[in-house]
């Protein structure tokens, strides 16, 4: 039996295109756009697109609309991404943060300067553990969001935020770059969001988190590797 989880090389890269595409234009992809980008006909690409969604993948949000991916998808594409040797990040971006983390003072202005430049190159919620507290920064980004629009998803988003420190601190992720997609938050699970999350050692622990909060629709390669770029910029600073 064929394990409905496994994708044929053209499928990956069309799910990719998916995810990559949604990400920029918040709008369902269709394929009429997609059968220009890999050269073939629109029919060959509705047929693989049919195969991704009864896998799974992507789903099809209302009649005769283009697809959008699915969490299942959204986590295929992250592991993808988490599998490659080395996230690359902008130069420009990893200046900015260096410059913005470099000779900042005290620890906790150091730490609020990184979230504050997320938050500017991500466009999402900044997240980060100052000692005991949770600093955040952006949530007129995170409710700019054409997902949040509607009064009970961002009662969802609030019940996550308002449980983020105490979770945080009991769940203590231990990788160096978490992600967490849509229903794989404990907390609001219904919300549509995803967090990601580096771990960087401060002067107030060896646990400490800085990160962001979006939608589901993510430029997640990019997400990542600033974020992660983040904890690092942050750990050289605060230990130099």
């Amino acid at each position: 039996m064929v394990d409905s989880a496994i994708l044929t090389p053209r499928q990956e890269k069309l799910l990719e295109a998916i995810v990559e595409q949604y990400a920029e234009v918040a709008a369902p992809v269709g394929s009429s756009l997609l059968a220009k980008a890999f050269d073939v006909s629109s029919a060959t690409i509705r047929s693989e697109m049919a195969e991704l969604e009864r896998k799974g993948f992507i789903k099809q949000p209302h009649t005769s609309a283009g697809r959008i991916p699915t969490d299942k998808g959204y986590r295929h594409y992250v592991n993808r991404v988490q599998d490659q040797p080395r996230l690359e990040t902008p130069r420009h971006a990893e200046r900015a943060l260096s410059a913005r983390v470099t000779g900042a003072g005290l620890p906790e202005q150091t730490i609020r300067n990184a979230v504050d430049t997320l938050v500017e190159l991500t466009h999402n919620l900044g997240i980060a553990t100052i000692g005991d507290q949770l600093y955040m920064s952006g949530l007129g980004n995170l409710f700019g969001q054409p997902e949040f629009m509607n009064r009970g998803q961002v009662q969802e988003v609030a019940r996550l935020l308002d449980n983020l420190e105490p979770w945080l601190k009991e769940a203590a992720p231990n990788k160096p770059l978490s992600v967490y997609i849509g229903r794989e938050n404990p907390i609001g699970r219904t919300a549509g969001c995803s967090l990601i999350i580096s771990k960087f050692n401060s002067p107030f622990s060896d646990h400490s988190y800085i990160g962001v909060l979006g939608p589901t629709r993510q430029s997640y390669r990019g997400v990542m590797s600033l974020v992660g770029q983040a904890g690092k910029s942050l750990e050289e600073a605060l230990y130099e």
